[in-house]
């Protein structure tokens, strides 16, 4: 018999519409995919070249469960120069991508009947992992542009609320917060004595003059209350080398450490060496890639504001869109479905986020298969009537 909790899980709809579009393409379908959430750049090939050395170096033995030292150190160093915020390498625990650092900070804060606090949207593996910790996920709805509302969130606090999870730059909204926002928050919490859990693997991803800011940053006291986490997926195109982190305060570190001892032990050594080289590497290729980006929001975006019944706010941050259907008629399910069916074109459904009269389309995709996703989308948005 399958656990209760396992049953309890939904499947991640980001990672079904991908596999789908995926399964089309190999059986020889025309299909444009925006539903996937990474980089389509390659792994730059000074990063590509430090795991090769690292194989030929036999660096392919278990290293410490947090990571190694000296990529702990480098990732503090990260921390202090670009986050503003400093942090001693004993509060690092390397892991094996973003979402294994997530989940092991869900583990690690919340106790059975605790609640979480999620903005809405959310990214879809946010709300599954604080049901995996035995919590209740409650939302904190937005407006239109996403902008939170500090008093809404203060009625959502109980006794019972443990933590608050922050995504900025967001998915899928690409929501970037402010200083004065993130002071809000942190006045906030710091109020109630809850923890902030701040995803910021989106960070390189600000466009127009946003820029990102780690809420940790703030002060020390908002510091102390903080549990960074982040990755080298999305910055330096490094999806399947699954290599995350978290920075958090000695006591949350430490027990985050212990977890993953009895879960993955380490992550691979070699995608290890291949992350340090990343941090002290050259750092042109994020440049071009958000470069590259942004170029591709504003034709995206510009594109989906001609369309009939569709309505897209500029995202500040990320690399995603995320328009409004409802004036469709149609469901996010339903629009999603029958544009991939009748346009061979993948999105994802804005229900995943919390928000069903959206879709997510990711513009991490060339401006050939934007503008072909973007002719197909129209025409099927006219034939809708």
């Amino acid at each position: 018999m399958i656990s209760e909790r396992a049953q309890s899980i939904s499947p991640s709809l980001t990672l079904s519409i991908t596999s789908t579009a995926k399964r089309l393409k190999r059986e020889g379908r025309d299909v444009v995919n925006f539903g996937a959430g990474e980089p389509d750049f390659p792994t730059p090939e000074n990063i590509k070249m430090a795991a090769v050395k690292a194989i030929n170096e036999n660096i392919t033995y278990y290293t410490p469960t947090a990571g190694i030292e000296e990529l702990r150190q480098a990732i503090a160093e990260k921390l202090r120069r670009y986050n503003g915020v400093s942090y001693d390498p004993s509060e690092i625990v390397v892991s094996c991508g973003g979402k294994h650092s997530l989940y092991n900070i869900m583990q690690v804060l919340l106790n059975p009947g605790d609640d979480g606090l999620l903005i809405t949207p959310y990214w879809v593996s946010y709300l599954e992992q604080i049901k995996l910790a035995g919590a209740q996920p409650r939302l904190v709805q937005t407006d239109e542009e996403n902008r939170i509302d500090i008093e809404e969130l203060r009625r959502l606090i109980t006794e019972k609320t443990r933590l608050l999870v922050l995504n900025s730059p967001s998915n899928p909204a690409g929501a970037v917060l402010s200083h004065s926002e993130l002071k809000s928050i942190a006045d906030l919490a710091l109020e109630h004595g809850l923890w902030i859990v701040s995803d910021e693997v989106y960070e390189a991803f600000v466009y127009n003059g946003s820029k990102h800011i780690s809420i940790a940053s703030l002060s020390e006291e908002v510091k102390a209350r903080t549990v960074i986490s982040n990755a080298f997926s999305k910055t330096y195109s490094m999806t399947g080398w699954r290599i995350g982190y978290t920075a958090s305060p000695r006591e949350v570190a430490e027990a985050i450490a212990r977890l993953q001892d009895h879960m993955t032990s380490n992550p691979t050594s070699i995608a290890q060496m291949a992350a340090l080289e990343a941090l002290k590497g050259p750092q042109t290729s994020v440049k071009n890639m958000v470069e590259a980006f942004d170029k591709r929001r504003r034709l995206m975006v510009s594109r989906l504001n001609e369309m009939k019944n569709v309505d897209c706010h500029m995202p500040r941050g990320a690399f995603y869109a995320f328009p409004s259907i409802q004036s469709t008629g149609l469901s996010s399910m339903q629009f999603s479905d029958r544009l991939l069916r009748e346009a061979l074109t993948a999105v994802v459904p804005g229900i995943a986020f919390g928000r069903d009269g959206n879709i997510r389309l990711s513009y991490a995709a060339s401006t050939e298969e934007i503008e072909r996703g973007m002719d197909r989308m129209e025409r099927f948005c006219r034939s809708l009537g």
